[in-house]
């Protein structure tokens, strides 16, 4: 199970890398979501994947009975889930302003605070 994570955590990080490199800025915030779940997957991962109950004491006893799973990596995923949609949704607004302002999603074109520059 663990190589098959690893392999999708490349895979998510290798079309993360080629997206953000595109020169587009959509391509890049979906390049931006989806190093953001490589970056989960790993996370989780590092938790070590093993099979338990629930981390719940049972009543009457002071510590666990039996193998549980580690809730740490899952509660750290959860909220950077939380976080990288906060960060999504808040870059989707800054590209359609950006794109309602300036009529274009290529960097490259974006200079309305820089001179033009001169052609010889």
């Amino acid at each position: 199970m663990e190589t098959l994570l690893a392999l999708t955590i490349g895979a998510l990080t290798g079309a993360a890398i080629y997206l953000m490199l595109a020169g587009n800025l959509m391509r890049f915030i979906f390049g931006l979501v989806l190093i953001s779940n490589a970056a989960n997957l790993t996370i989780f991962a590092a938790g070590r994947l093993t099979e338990g109950a629930p981390p719940l004491i049972a009543e009457g006893a002071d510590t666990l009975t039996g193998t549980a799973a580690n809730a740490l990596p899952q509660a750290l995923v959860l909220t950077a889930i939380v976080i990288g949609f906060g960060l999504f949704a808040f870059a989707i607004v800054l590209v359609f302003r950006a794109w309602t302002t300036l009529g274009t999603l290529e960097p490259d074109e974006m200079r309305l605070a820089e001179p033009p520059e001169a052609r010889p």
